[in-house]
């Protein structure tokens, strides 16, 4: 009995993963348009304890609805241990590399908006150098530094308003412990 548990667990648990990237962000624009929302693109892995950080960030009760009222988010496995290939989205790799985020870390994070056109990326940058030059990667905003660029980020990419931004960045800078 324990065997079939765990063969059925394995099966299902490699179905939800077995889906494309680029079919993950087509739902996810379809989603987006439908209801008026951006996509925040996470990218992680099992091992990334960051990455772990980002989503108890965002799904923290104090700023979950925030997130969710204005983004569809979506996560894309990527740079997983040898072991764990199979968790890999197929496609992922190539969408990380498309917005320079190959040499990034994790997480890397995208916001797209419901066309799929990039509107932000998780690149802090000097000012004056372009969308399309890499840059220090905030990965789960932590530092004060980082912290202050993703809330400017949110700021230019969503309708949050100063208090619900302070409550989010409350949040965030409690990754520093």
């Amino acid at each position: 009995m324990k065997f079939i548990f765990s063969l059925l667990l394995l099966i299902s648990f490699n179905s939800a993963f077995a889906q494309s990237a680029e079919t993950i962000l087509k739902d996810a624009s379809v989603k987006a348009k439908a209801e008026n929302k951006k996509i925040i693109v996470l990218f992680h892995a099992s091992w990334c304890g960051w990455c772990k950080k980002m989503d108890l960030s965002m799904n923290d009760p104090v700023c979950k609805k925030y997130f969710d009222d204005n983004f569809i988010a979506v996560h894309l496995t990527v740079d997983e241990s040898e072991g764990k290939k199979h968790l890999e989205t197929p496609g992922a790799d190539a969408v990380k590399k498309k917005y320079k985020g190959e040499k990034a870390g994790l997480p890397f994070w995208l916001i797209l908006d419901s066309d799929q056109k990039l509107l932000a990326d998780s690149y802090m940058r000097k000012p004056g150098v372009s969308k399309d030059e890499a840059g220090e990667n905030i990965g789960c905003p932590a530092s004060d530094k980082e912290v202050a660029a993703f809330i400017a980020i949110l700021r230019q990419t969503t309708k949050l308003n100063a208090e619900e931004l302070d409550i989010i960045a409350e949040r965030f800078k409690k990754n520093k412990s």
